[in-house]
């Protein structure tokens, strides 16, 4: 295999860096002629990280019985077909990998050209192995899930050295409904991995690959509406989820972040919510052992819950679920929902938990339910924004404060733009706005 070290500019910084690097992250420093800045902010957080430079194989997040299981029900097992075609088939005459990897950057599937195939092996390139930044450090799939776009690493730019003979390209996998990042599609291998066509082709095939997803939910979604729905245990819908079509489409998920009308998706099919819904099933998905009429009551409604109030929302609501799915109507006593349902709030909350704080502040549009003011939403609203600002405070790049601060609620957010302007460079172009808004932020206290 073709070694990538060779004197070009931007391998010869890496490699510059690599030595100051040694064997100590610590001793990264910031001052690398010709090293890219993505490349030295995702050094620097691989760094933050405890990612080690010097292992030489990635860890393995799944067993193989716990990884076919989880395949089989990943949303992107329905795009696969659309990968294979534009994607693998190709690379196996053309010395390239192709790679499929969730949210968090673990790797699901892994085919292309046999010969790099066993090659890869010795660095754990496999399936079930983590290429997220806080484990390997700096690689394309871990790096663009970061950043959030398609990205080129070249060479010597990955931060573990064992990686250095290859070269890489990868785009996140958006849900074409709801925006959420699903996963993320890599081309790995020599120099043609990072050719600047490579990059447009990737991301031409995750485009087509997310239309023919939405193409197939709006054909099942209107297959659905044609035929009577055959009510079906919570068990029999399990079973169906992990082999059958609707699992491997659709993730049952209600938008709240950013909407003053959640978005609920059931079975393919989207319903925009009235606002007392919204409140209703953010409050039931936040407490999936359920709850009394009394404890529903007292985190809706400001003041002494009025329970008969909630039971005739509860009728109105179950009849807009029944339209959905008959398997996801609400039960009572307690109230309760029978199936997984996936908010975009407990989306942001894991990936704060994994400590994937840029993935969650891909993810966050807002805060929940905005015009809300229901008690239990208020106190959700607070725990998801603040444990987001928190993990952005403490461990997030200069790109990381200055994306939170252009939400609206940081609108006036000083704490976050004095962090932004520390690590910005001096030279950086994007030092001048923040310190306009340091101004006026300052001019309006003092008015």
């Amino acid at each position: 295999m073709t070694n990538l070290l060779h004197p070009e500019p931007r391998q010869r910084a890496a490699l510059a860096g690599h030595e100051r690097l040694g064997s100590d992250p610590g001793n990264l420093t910031p001052e690398i002629p010709g090293l890219r800045n993505l490349i030295k902010e995702s050094w620097q957080r691989s760094a933050s990280f405890k990612a080690n430079p010097d292992n030489a194989a990635a860890p393995l997040a799944f067993d193989w019985e716990q990884l076919e299981d989880y395949r089989r029900q990943h949303p992107l097992a329905a795009i696969m077909p659309v990968i294979n075609k534009l994607l693998v088939q190709p690379s196996h005459d053309s010395g390239l990998l192709v790679a499929v990897g969730d949210e968090v950057g673990r790797l699901l599937w892994v085919d292309g050209d046999p010969t790099l195939q066993r090659r890869a092996e010795g660095m754990m390139f496999v399936p079930g192995a983590d290429w997220s930044e806080a484990s390997v450090g700096t690689s394309a799939p871990g790096t663009a899930l970061a950043l959030g776009r398609g990205i080129q690493i070249a060479g010597a730019e990955h931060y573990q050295r064992a990686v250095h003979p290859w070269s890489c390209t990868a785009v996140p996998f958006h849900d074409p409904d709801s925006g959420a990042v699903l996963g993320v599609v890599d081309i790995t291998g020599t120099a043609t991995a990072v050719a600047p066509h490579t990059l447009s082709l990737v991301e031409a095939t995750v485009a087509a690959a997310q239309a023919q997803l939405r193409v197939e939910r709006l054909q099942l979604a209107a297959e659905l509406a044609r035929k009577p729905v055959r009510r079906r245990s919570p068990a029999a819908a399990a079973r169906q989820g992990q082999g059958g079509v609707e699992g491997s489409l659709y993730r049952n998920s209600l938008q709240l972040l950013g909407r003053n009308q959640a978005l609920l998706s059931l079975g393919g099919r989207t319903v925009s919510l009235s606002a007392r819904h919204s409140e209703i099933l953010a409050l039931l998905s936040a407490h999936p052992e359920g709850l009394s009429a009394e404890e529903l009551g007292l985190l809706l409604y400001p003041g002494e819950g009025s329970t008969i109030t909630l039971r005739a929302e509860m009728v109105r609501l179950r009849k807009v679920i029944q339209q959905l799915s008959p398997d996801a109507v609400p039960g009572s006593r307690p109230y309760r929902l029978p199936l997984d349902l996936v908010p975009d709030t407990g989306q942001v909350l894991s990936c704060l938990q994994r400590g994937a704080h840029r993935i969650a502040l891909e993810i966050y549009r807002g805060e929940v339910l905005p015009r809300s003011e229901a008690p239990g939403i208020l106190d959700l609203r607070s725990r998801v924004s603040s444990l987001l600002r928190e993990a952005v405070l403490t461990d997030g790049s200069a790109e990381s404060l200055l994306k939170y601060a252009a939400l609206p609620e940081a609108r006036d957010d000083v704490v976050i733009r004095r962090a932004a302007l520390r690590l910005l460079p001096p030279r950086s172009p994007k030092r001048a706005a923040v310190v306009a808004d340091l101004e006026r932020l300052e001019a309006e206290l003092r008015a």
